[in-house]
């Protein structure tokens, strides 16, 4: 069904600012400052309150998608993987019962809070740029075999240095990693997508369908399709509290 170019309106606005404001505001999160995150929040907000309108589906998934480069932003500036995982399942939950504005802002910026604190938790927020390198090299190459002499190329270090480095910033080893981020990739396409199993588990990496879903259940702790089938139940139970207020 066609949607309605003035309901779209608002939510095109916010999503304009969004985009205007995301490299500021997660290079603010990835270097510890707070008064600035939550200045570009804020203003954020401001404009979700101008569009005069509850919260829609369109302006929720913008918010979600703003929160994933939020989580991801901390992550790379040295927060816990581990705690980032717990706040990770909370967020669809937390976002399917909200119905109004006010409750929309208290969710934002108490994400972002506990984005900084997950942050305070390490003991620096200068994150090495071969770490940042890292990750990045692994979101851009995971589709392909990878091993880790080859990332340590890339970033310039020895094998062994990038196993320390990454351990110490990231909690994790290279495989590990280079999991973590084929299993962040999975979960994006099985939100935004509705490609196959096997489709999802060719473009992220994997070797089948197969090893996907046991990586996948292994970190997320359900199976991909259980992944999918509980977002899209968050997303109507969402839908039916829009439903029910107008």
């Amino acid at each position: 069904m066609a949607i309605d170019m003035d309901d779209r309106w608002p939510f095109e606005r916010i999503r304009e600012f969004y985009l205007y404001q995301e490299l500021v505001l997660l290079a603010a999160i990835k270097r510890g400052d707070r008064c600035e995150a939550r200045r570009i929040i804020n203003h954020l907000l401001v404009h979700i309150y101008s569009a005069g309108e509850q919260c829609n589906e369109l302006l929720k998934g913008l918010l979600l998608e703003l929160v994933v480069m939020m989580s991801r932003a901390a992550l790379e500036a040295g927060a816990s993987p581990r705690e980032l995982l717990g706040m990770r399942f909370s967020h669809l939950s937390e976002l399917a019962e909200i119905d109004d504005d006010k409750a929309l802002a208290a969710w934002l910026r108490g994400t972002l809070e506990r984005l900084f604190t997950a942050m305070g938790s390490q003991q620096s927020f200068d994150v090495p740029v071969l770490v940042s390198s890292s990750l990045r090299f692994l979101r851009q190459h995971m589709a392909r075999e990878l091993t880790r002499s080859e990332l340590a190329r890339h970033v310039g270090i020895s094998a062994g240095h990038l196993t320390q480095l990454l351990k110490e910033r990231t909690g994790r080893s290279f495989v590990e990693l280079l999991r973590e981020v084929r299993v962040q990739a999975a979960c994006a396409l099985l939100l935004q997508t509705p490609k196959s199993l096997a489709e999802i588990a060719t473009d992220c990496g994997f070797c089948d369908q197969s090893y996907l879903t046991h990586v996948f259940k292994a970190l997320r702790g359900m199976t991909p399709k259980q992944y999918r089938d509980s977002t899209r139940s968050a997303a109507l139970n969402a839908a039916l509290l829009v439903s029910d207020d107008t």
